[in-house]
Parts: C-alpha cells; sequence; structure tokens
C-alpha cells in the first residue's frame, strides 16, 4: 500500500469530530499583500482597507465591523495558528479556500501558502479549495453608475486547468489534513457554467474533468469528489438540464456559497436576519430535490456588502454590491440558523452530515465568524453550542 496514503489516512483520522457532522467554513484570502493587487492599488493593499473606511450608509447602520484580532496578514503563520486554533476550538472543522487561478496564473494564493500550510498546529483544522472561477471585476470600490472594468475572466482554456489542477494534485491533495470523502478530495467549483464555456462545450469539459481524476489517481489518490455550487449549475445553452449537466460532468454533490444567490431581500436598506433566515433554511428540501447528487445545506451569517461600494454616493439598490443588508443577525439568531441545519441533517437521508458556512472571514460582505469587537466570540460559540469542538 502507498505509504503516503497511510500517513494521510492515520493524519485525517485523528481530525474526525465526536459526532458526524462537518462544519465547513468558506474563507477569503484577501487579507494579505497580494503582487497583482498591489500593483493595482498599492503598496501593501488588503481588502481591510474597505474594512477600515466603511461607513453608516441609513440611519441605525452598524458600520465600520472592527476586528478584535485586528487587521492581520493571512500569509503570517502565527496569524493563522490563532484561526486556526479559534475554529478547532468551536467546531469548524474544515476551511474551505476561495481560490483563484485564471489564464494569468494564480491569485491570492500566499494566504493558505505561506499562512495556513505553515502553520504549527494547521493539522488541526483541514482544508479544500472551492475553485472560484467568476469574472474578477473592480470591486474596490464598485462603481455607482455599474462601470465594472474586468480584470481577469472565469474561464480558462484546458492548458490552464491543466496547470492549476497539476498544482491542486501536487501541492494540496497530497497534504495530510486536506479534506476527502471517502478518501477523495473534495474539489468544489463556484460557477460550472463559466468552466463548460471555457473549455469549449460540454464533451470537451467533461473530457478535461475525467483527465483531472486520472491524473490524481496516478499520483496515488481513489478520484477526486467534485462538488458545484449550485449558484453555477447553469445549463442554459450547455445542456438539456441541470440532471444533464451534472451527470454528464461527474459531479459528485452540490452545495451553496451563500443564501442571497437563492433567497432575495424583501426590503431595502436592511432586511431583519430573522425573516431571511426562515426564508432560506425552508429551501433546503427544494435544493435537495433540485439536483440529482447530494446536497449539503449552507448558512450564512448575515449579508453587508456595502464596504464595497462608493461611500459618498446615496446608498441605493443598483445591484451588487449595492444591496440591502441584514439587521439583528446576532450569535443568538446565527445559533438558531446552525440548530436548523442540524436538525435538517439529523432528518434527511444523507450519507454525510455536512454544513457549509458563509464564511470564515468575508468582512466586506459582513458575513464573518472571527470576532469583532461588538460580539466577541459570540458567532463561533454558537457553533460550539450546536455542533460541540473538534478538540
Amino acid at each position: 500500500m502507498n505509504l503516503r496514503l497511510v500517513c494521510m489516512s492515520l493524519f485525517t483520522g485523528a481530525l474526525a469530530l465526536a459526532g458526524d457532522y462537518e462544519v465547513v467554513a468558506y474563507y477569503f484570502p484577501n487579507y494579505h499583500p497580494d503582487v497583482k493587487n498591489q500593483a493595482r492599488y498599492g503598496k501593501g493593499w488588503t481588502e481591510w482597507e474597505l474594512t477600515k473606511t466603511a461607513r453608516p450608509r441609513f440611519a441605525g447602520h452598524q458600520q465600520p465591523k472592527v476586528p478584535a484580532w485586528g487587521y492581520t496578514d493571512e500569509s503570517t503563520p502565527k496569524v493563522m495558528e490563532r484561526k486556526i486554533a479559534a475554529a478547532a476550538g468551536h467546531g469548524v472543522t474544515c476551511f474551505l479556500y476561495d481560490w483563484y487561478w485564471h489564464d494569468g496564473g494564480p491569485f491570492l494564493e500566499r494566504g493558505l501558502e505561506k499562512g495556513f500550510l505553515k502553520a504549527a498546529n494547521r493539522g488541526r483544522v483541514k482544508f479544500a479549495l472551492m475553485w472560484a472561477n467568476h469574472d474578477w471585476v473592480e470591486l474596490f470600490r464598485a462603481k455607482a453608475d455599474g462601470t465594472r472594468t474586468l480584470h481577469y475572466s472565469g474561464a480558462v482554456s484546458r492548458e490552464t486547468f491543466r496547470k492549476l489542477t497539476d498544482h491542486a494534485i501536487r501541492e494540496y491533495f497530497a497534504q495530510p489534513n486536506y479534506w476527502r470523502i471517502d478518501g477523495q478530495p473534495y474539489f468544489s467549483i463556484y460557477e460550472l457554467m463559466t468552466f463548460v464555456k471555457g473549455m469549449g462545450g460540454l464533451s470537451a469539459a467533461r473530457e478535461a474533468l475525467q483527465d483531472f481524476e486520472a491524473r490524481a489517481r496516478k499520483a496515488g489518490l481513489p478520484g477526486v469528489h467534485l462538488n458545484a455550487v449550485d449558484w453555477g449549475v447553469n445549463p442554459k445553452g450547455i445542456a438539456k438540464d441541470r440532471d444533464e449537466m451534472i451527470a454528464a460532468l461527474g459531479i459528485d454533490s452540490v452545495t451553496s456559497y451563500c443564501w442571497l444567490h437563492n433567497t432575495d431581500f424583501k426590503a431595502f436598506p436592511a432586511t431583519p436576519y430573522a425573516a431571511w433566515r426562515e426564508e432560506s433554511t425552508a429551501k433546503w428540501d427544494s435544493l435537495r430535490g433540485r439536483f440529482p447528487v447530494p446536497y449539503f445545506p449552507n448558512v450564512s451569517m448575515g449579508w453587508d456588502s456595502s464596504p464595497r461600494t462608493e461611500q459618498d454616493v446615496d446608498y441605493q439598490p443598483r445591484g451588487y454590491p449595492y444591496t440591502a443588508v441584514t439587521t439583528g443577525n446576532t450569535p443568538a439568531e446565527f445559533q438558531k440558523a446552525l440548530e436548523a441545519a442540524k436538525a435538517y441533517l439529523d432528518r434527511t437521508p444523507a450519507a454525510r452530515k455536512i454544513v457549509t458556512i458563509n464564511a470564515w472571514n468575508e468582512w466586506t460582505e459582513g458575513s464573518y465568524l472571527e470576532p469583532d469587537t461588538s460580539n466577541g466570540m459570540g458567532y463561533l460559540e454558537a457553533i460550539r453550542a450546536v455542533f460541540g469542538a473538534s478538540r
């Protein structure tokens, strides 16, 4: 037997919760200096600059959000060690990294490669990739007139897809704490339709994914668990319907990134979190029935993308990021959403009890688990209250 796989199996086994639940938090790695960002915005720029300078846009609006740990650099191992300890101690079992790789190469990768993977305690939390293959447009800050400069296209060539998946197999899948389902490394695709278009059609996309799996097996793995974010399972112009699209591409599961993809806000500029939660959690059954593969429910902690908007214009509904924000998304209200997710997992026949959470650190979208100066560790304590700590 492959010795590396034996070691990985032992390492992964040590990460298991006492229960059967995987609590997977999306991680957005734009809080460290990146070469491409610095060329555009200046030396040392990170998205903390938007967080710091956000201001209230209407009466009662709570901005800026202030991180209790300060404006830290996630590409520093010591910084990530603190995050990992907090995650593991409060029941978060995996960081699902928003991972960027366009035709121009990788982007925002240092948070994972120089921070998380160099952290002394990184074995306490698993990690995996959600390939965020969407168009990267100017949002820092997004102009009120709707102008959106395209910096990087989400669609990539077959050559680029091979390069990025070779890198994933070699540098990530081989790590002992990479998240696996039935031994297969979990790899999620944000926009399935954009991937298909980049490959040149459904048949070519299927061949590219089959080649990806073949290369993973050649590296000693039992294949790849392919996940799709429901936002991107759009068969229009690609396949007859979702079932055909998912079957043709060999997708193993589906989840969501955030509630906003499936449940819009009913009031502007603010919508009560409790109402958003009730409507969103009620949709899990229909989402499960929408796909021919397992659906993993998603919980959003809140929403406020106003820091990505121009701060000196009237706040009006102009489309993302000029959207309504949630109010009343206290740790106690968030805990109710987690309790609903646990109850849903317990009553559904899915073999895997997995919930994804938006997000560990989407500070400029108002959806974060990291402590702030208003609620402290409250959101993480809510996870521990419902799911328990890992160790």
